[in-house]
């Protein structure tokens, strides 16, 4: 039998239904937003995939988290023009193999519904996946892929954040003149060696256009095929050469190739300018050791700009913690932005509506102090591109890459032994 208390409080509540006052249910947390990423993930470039793995986990955990890092959406929560929505990154690996990276953002797209995009690492992988999501109206955000002929496609769903290697390869001659009026050692002569797909072939062209404007020398322009057993034959080459400056453009495995090569050949060179890729690869460091010393590289990243880009040490930090501590470098930098810019369009445009997005990302404006690069900001022209992406150029000294040009933002002085 209930007591008469009990009666009155249950009549209470169930008049308070009935009038609808009864107590409000939590409210759903908005779908998660699904984001693909095609990456190497087996074959050699898998140590590479599962870098811009951890770097986009990296990026998604500072979106979604409570993290409070001092960068555009870096307060957490999810994205609230979209109710506080989070993101979820779905990866494909593209085994770098163009024909498989194609049919797995195909995949991504027709089966598991992304809104977007993000990869892929090698620019030759890039052309197919970008064709795809032009095909089916799907932005692609070209982490990474630096050839420039992939703005040039005429494709109206890509969008670059970072510099190209018509970028790159002018910073490096910019930083061939100033150098040379620094130190009285100019650069009269270059050699140039590439692997043989899109980067390495437009990247050596560049180069060499840029080699005949600045009256330097180009003493051989080698190519070679992409995962090739042995630059043996290559390294001699470039000894019998022995000109100011080794020009390559290379990916990893290729990259610790060369650099045993010319050491096992007995030539040291008097300079090595990188075109990234590779030589920028951890891998590659822990692979040659103390043959790296000295070793520059072009790159859109500075880890030591800490003074004007506060977020570094918070998303180096989160990184770390993410990828068995490794530091972040100038790939899985521009990953983290790739996925920073395409989430700041998802908010602006607080719709996953394919239109709606590609609208957002075109008329992207974010201030480079908003990131972790080193960049004036993010803008896309009408192709897509990046026109606010400035690079740097970095040299390996004593354990660690240090910014030595432009000299204004320098940390380090070059080591510099060409005409010595």
């Amino acid at each position: 039998m209930i007591g008469f208390g009990r009666k009155l409080l249950l009549g209470a509540a169930l008049l308070g239904m009935a009038g609808g006052f009864a107590p409000r249910q939590a409210q759903a947390a908005p779908p998660d937003i699904l984001i693909g990423a095609v990456y190497p993930l087996s074959g050699n470039a898998a140590p590479i995939g599962h870098d811009a793995q951890q770097a986009l986990e990296t990026e998604a955990a500072i979106i979604n988290g409570h993290h409070d890092v001092p960068m555009l959406l870096g307060k957490g929560g999810g994205l609230p023009g979209l109710g506080g929505a989070h993101v979820k990154l779905i990866f494909a690996d593209s085994q770098n193999n163009p024909q498989i990276a194609q049919s797995e953002a195909q995949r991504l797209i027709t089966q598991d519904h992304v809104v977007a995009i993000i990869g892929s690492y090698t620019s030759a992988t890039a052309v197919t996946i970008s064709q795809i999501c032009n095909r089916y109206r799907v932005p692609y955000i070209s982490a990474e892929n630096s050839a420039p002929s992939l703005s040039k496609q005429g494709l109206t769903w890509f969008f670059r954040p970072s510099p190209t290697d018509n970028d790159f390869t002018k910073a490096m001659f910019d930083f061939y003149a100033a150098i040379g009026k620094k130190t009285g050692r100019p650069v009269h002569s270059v050699a140039i060696i590439h692997e043989n797909s899109v980067f390495g072939t437009d990247s050596a062209r560049i180069q060499t256009a840029m080699a005949k404007a600045a009256g330097i020398k180009v003493l051989t322009d080698i190519s070679y095929q992409a995962s090739t057993p042995s630059l043996s034959v290559e390294a001699e080459r470039l000894r019998a050469a022995n000109a100011d400056v080794v020009m390559p453009s290379s990916y990893t495995s290729d990259a610790i190739l060369m650099v045993h090569a010319m050491h096992d050949a007995g030539y040291t060179p008097k300079a090595i300018m990188a075109q990234d890729a590779g030589f920028i690869d951890p891998a590659f460091i822990k692979a040659v050791g103390p043959l790296a010393e000295g070793v520059m590289s072009r790159s859109s990243f500075s880890i030591d700009a800490v003074k004007t880009r506060p977020a570094i040490p918070a998303v180096d930090a989160l990184f770390k913690a993410h990828d068995n501590g490794k530091e972040l470098n100038d790939l899985t930098a521009r990953e983290v932005t790739a996925l920073q810019v395409l989430a700041d369009a998802l908010n602006r445009a607080k719709s996953t509506k394919n239109t709606a997005l590609r609208a957002a990302l075109r008329t992207t404006d974010i201030p480079g102090a908003e990131t972790i690069m080193p960049w004036v900001g993010i803008k896309f022209d009408k192709t897509g591109q990046n026109i606010e992406g400035n690079p740097v150029i970095l040299q390996y000294q004593h354990g660690q890459w240090r910014t030595v040009f432009p000299f204004a933002v320098a940390t380090a002085p070059a080591i510099w032994n060409v005409g010595k």
